[in-house]
């Protein structure tokens, strides 16, 4: 399994399986790392990162020069990966007023930071204004107004994107399709909505619209989805600019392509991916005729998704004979809600007997009151013993984003490695911590 994860995209970059047969990252030992901070840990490896942010800024730059990365900080957003985000020299893609104020602690460059999502409070855009972000994607009527008079309030002339709802259903899980017709983000294009909006936002001297946002889901393999969004969206522009005399002068296809979380997985490559998303838009500009616009994409997940490692410790295993052997671990579905909301699948590897071939399926079960509580069903593991350390690729993405303390659980700690240095970036919690807010 070991030797699998590590040819098939599913590791970090750095990842390997060092002569203690012990799975190393960013060259440290994860049982050291373990031992040291304890468990449930999250490890992430920094030269992954680098290179995936790397990928996606330099050959967008390349082959499309009036563009930007922006990366979605929904997948995973903390100080110290922000702070890596602005030294790369990426933009920033908020959608909360926490991840807003986040940005702010850090010093983010505030014109480099869009803010989305389909309920923004009064307070919240009031925030936006007041730290003079670059771009506010608008997504509902609600939305448009308040901002348009917030914006006259402050003397502010906001730049604002157009959420579309192209009614374009992506190939992926249904929580994370985005741009069907029956969705709660953005303005439908067939029901005559997205083209009022437009107008509303042209009328509106406080606001001056450059485009249109139009993100179809996420977990994405195929790019059929993208094609058929952009070209929906640059009829519905050109439409746009003959009735309204708008020009398209940016235009954001959102991110969503997936990664491998196991094997099986063939995401397509980083760098081909942007090629083919350019190639898109180049023609889309050139079938409606219209000048090719700035290009924005939104990667989150596949720039930090491959860098992380949930390590785990093995406690309690139940054999039920002919039926299934259950491990369980020191985590779950606390620290990694995806496989009991999305059917999310993953591969593991044993980090301490990373060497040895496995003996058959067992089943990684977490340690909360749910019977959904299960993180991987039949995998192939060499023979789990209670003290082994588990580790499970490709969760350094949403896992940490939508944790909880479900059954006051502790969130886990974190460690970024590089160069054989380990740095303990977020601390375990403690009961201190879940009781800090009770009165």
């Amino acid at each position: 399994m070991a030797t699998e994860l590590l040819t098939r995209q599913v590791l970090p970059d750095t990842a390997r399986v060092n002569p203690a047969g012990h799975l190393e990252i960013g060259g440290c030992d994860t049982v050291d790392l373990a031992h040291t901070y304890g468990t449930p840990l999250y490890v992430y490896d920094e030269a992954t990162i680098r290179a995936r942010a790397a990928q996606h800024r330099d050959t967008l730059r390349a082959v499309y020069p009036s563009s930007e990365v922006l990366y979605a900080s929904k997948a995973y957003a903390a100080p110290w990966l922000l702070r890596l985000i602005r030294e790369l020299d990426l933009g920033l893609d908020v959608v909360s007023g926490g991840e807003l104020a986040l940005a702010e602690r850090v010093g983010f460059p505030m014109e480099r930071v869009y803010f989305h999502g389909n309920n923004k409070t009064p307070d919240e855009v009031r925030r936006a204004l007041e730290l003079r972000l670059g771009r506010v994607v608008v997504d509902s009527f609600h939305e448009l107004d308040l901002l348009a008079r917030l914006a006259a309030e402050l003397g502010r002339r906001q730049r604002i994107l157009i959420r579309l709802s192209p009614g374009v259903e992506a190939h992926t899980h249904d929580y994370r399709k985005t741009g069907i017709l029956d969705s709660k983000f953005g303005f439908p294009i067939s029901t005559g909505q997205a083209e009022e909006a437009v107008q509303r936002a042209l009328a509106a001297p406080s606001l001056e619209l450059l485009g249109f946002h139009a993100h179809i889901g996420s977990g994405i393999y195929e790019m059929d989805g993208y094609a058929e969004a952009t070209a929906i969206g640059f009829e519905f522009a050109r439409q746009m600019r003959e009735r309204h005399g708008l020009e398209l002068r940016e235009y954001s296809p959102g991110g969503g392509w997936g990664i491998a979380y196991t094997p099986a997985d063939r995401p397509m490559p980083i760098p081909e991916v942007m090629r083919q998303l350019t190639r898109i838009v180049r023609e889309a500009a050139q079938r409606t005729g219209l000048q090719p616009p700035r290009l924005v994409v939104e990667p989150g997940r596949s720039i930090v998704g491959t860098a992380g490692v949930a390590l785990y410790t093995v406690g309690a295993i139940k054999v039920v004979p002919g039926l299934r052997t259950f491990v369980s671990l020191d985590g779950g579905m606390a620290d990694n809600i995806r496989p009991a909301i999305y059917g999310a699948r993953y591969a593991a590897l044993l980090a301490n007997r990373a060497s040895e071939p496995p003996d058959g399926p067992v089943t990684l079960a977490g340690k909360y009151c749910e019977s959904g509580d299960v993180l991987i069903k039949d995998i192939p593991l060499p023979a789990p013993r209670s003290g082994d350390l588990v580790a499970i690729p490709a969760s350094g993405a949403y896992n940490l984003a939508m944790s909880s303390n479900y059954n006051l659980a502790y969130r886990p700690a974190v460690v970024v490695v590089a160069d054989g240095e380990p740095r303990l970036v977020r601390r375990r919690e403690t009961i201190e911590d879940l009781l800090a807010t009770e009165l």
